[in-house]
C-alpha cells in the first residue's frame, strides 16, 4: 500500500497523533496533506496518523498510518469500532492530538483524550459552522485557521497560520507553454466553489466576442453530482462546447503543470475558505482573479473581485485580458512573492511553535 523512506532527522522528542480525513499522495483534493504529513515528521520524533481512507503513501518510517477502512467500504460502525481501538492501543505512542478539519473526531474523543491528559489541536478553515464546532473548540488547547473570515477565527484561541504551500513544487517551469487568454478554474466541484457564475461569466465572454480557452479540473462529490450535470448542460446552452472543457480532478502532484498550462486562474470560493489553488496557481505564475478579502492589501486590487456577480468577474477578467505584458509581468511577480509567505515551511515552523 505505501512505500518507506529511509530514517529521517526530526527536531523534537514530541509525538503527535494526527487525524484526517484520507491518505493519497494521488488524491485531487486532498494529496497535499501526504506532504504536510512528512513535513510533520520532520519535526516530531513519532507520528501516528488515522484516516478514513488510506490510498498510495510514501513517508518516513516515524510515521504509522491506520486506516478506518473507507477504502474497503466498511461501515460505520466499523470505523467508529476502529476509532476507538486505535486512539486507545496508541495511546502511550502521542501526547498531542492534531484534528485535521473534521470536528467530529473531537467531539467523539474530546473527553478521553483530556481524561489521558493529551493536548487537542483543530485544524478548521471554512466560512460555516454550527454548535458542534463550538462545543469541539472546546476542548481544544488551540485552534487554528488561515482565514480571518473562517467561523472558527472568533475564538480567543484561534491562531491564523499560512496556508501550506510546496514552494519547492508549486512555482514557475519555463518548460511548459501558457496559453495566452486562457482561463481555468480548479478545485473540487460543489455550489460553494460557484462554477456556475464561471461559466455564465464565459457566455458573457463569448457573446462579446472575445476570443478565450477555458479549462475545470475538478471532479463532484455524489452529492454534487446533479450540480456537475447542470454546469454541463449550461454550458452547451451558452455554446461554449468549442471553448470549454471539462477535465477530471488530478493528483495534486499534476497540477503544477496544469496551472503553467493557463495565463488567468479564477477562484470564486466565499473569504471564509481561503482554498489552497489560490497559492498554488499564484506560485505558478498564473494571474490569479479571486473573490476573497483575506487578499486585500497583499496584492492589486485589479485581482479582487468586489462581489462574486457574472458581471463583476466579466469586468475584472475582460480587463485583466486587455493588460499589457508589462503589468501583466508585475502582477504576476507580486503574486508569486505573497505565496511566497504562505509557504508550508512557515506553517511548519508556525506549527512546531504552538503544538506542545
Amino acid at each position: 500500500m505505501g512505500k518507506i523512506f529511509n530514517s529521517i532527522l526530526f527536531m523534537s522528542e514530541k509525538r503527535l497523533l494526527i487525524i484526517t480525513q484520507k491518505i493519497d499522495i494521488d488524491d485531487p483534493v486532498l494529496g497535499f496533506f501526504h506532504n504536510w504529513i512528512y513535513e510533520f515528521a520532520k519535526n516530531f520524533s513519532g507520528i501516528v496518523a488515522i484516516c478514513l481512507e488510506r490510498g498510495d503513501y510514501n513517508l518516513p518510517n516515524n510515521v504509522k498510518v491506520l486506516s478506518l477502512g473507507k477504502e474497503k467500504q466498511k461501515s460505520r460502525l466499523k470505523y467508529l469500532i476502529l476509532f476507538y481501538k486505535y486512539i486507545w492501543q496508541e495511546r502511550k505512542n502521542y501526547d498531542s492530538v492534531f484534528v485535521h478539519m473534521n470536528q467530529e473526531y473531537i467531539l467523539l474523543s474530546g473527553l478521553i483524550w483530556k481524561i489521558l491528559g493529551k493536548k487537542i489541536y483543530m485544524w478548521r478553515n471554512h466560512h460555516s459552522g454550527s454548535l458542534l464546532t463550538d462545543i469541539a473548540s472546546i476542548f481544544c488547547d488551540k485552534v487554528f485557521c488561515t482565514s480571518k473570515y473562517s467561523y472558527t477565527a472568533k475564538y480567543k484561541k484561534t491562531i491564523l497560520m499560512p496556508v501550506g504551500v510546496n514552494a519547492n513544487f508549486f512555482k514557475v517551469m519555463p518548460t511548459v507553454e501558457r496559453k495566452p487568454q486562457s482561463v481555468l478554474f480548479l478545485g473540487r466541484i460543489a455550489p460553494s466553489k460557484n462554477v456556475d457564475i464561471f461559466i455564465e461569466t464565459l457566455g458573457v465572454l463569448k457573446k462579446e466576442n472575445i476570443i478565450f480557452s477555458a479549462d475545470i479540473y475538478g471532479d463532484a462529490l455524489p452529492k454534487d453530482g446533479d450540480y456537475l450535470e447542470k454546469l454541463k448542460k449550461r454550458a452547451s446552452e451558452l455554446y461554449l462546447d468549442e471553448f470549454l472543457k471539462f477535465n477530471i480532478g488530478v493528483p495534486n502532484t499534476k497540477t503544477p503543470e496544469v496551472y503553467n498550462a493557463h495565463e488567468i486562474f479564477i477562484n470564486l470560493s466565499s473569504s471564509g475558505m481561503y482554498d489552497k489553488t489560490i497559492f498554488e496557481a499564484m506560485a505558478c505564475g498564473c494571474l490569479t482573479l479571486v473573490s476573497n478579502e483575506n487578499l486585500r492589501g497583499n496584492i492589486d486590487n485589479k485581482m479582487i473581485l468586489d462581489d462574486r456577480k457574472v458581471e463583476e468577474v466579466y469586468k475584472k477578467l475582460s480587463n485583466l485580458f486587455l493588460e499589457n505584458g508589462l503589468e501583466k509581468k508585475r502582477l504576476i511577480e507580486q503574486n508569486v512573492d505573497f505565496a511566497r509567505t504562505q509557504s508550508l515551511d512557515a506553517l511548519m515552523l508556525s506549527l512546531k511553535q504552538n503544538i506542545k
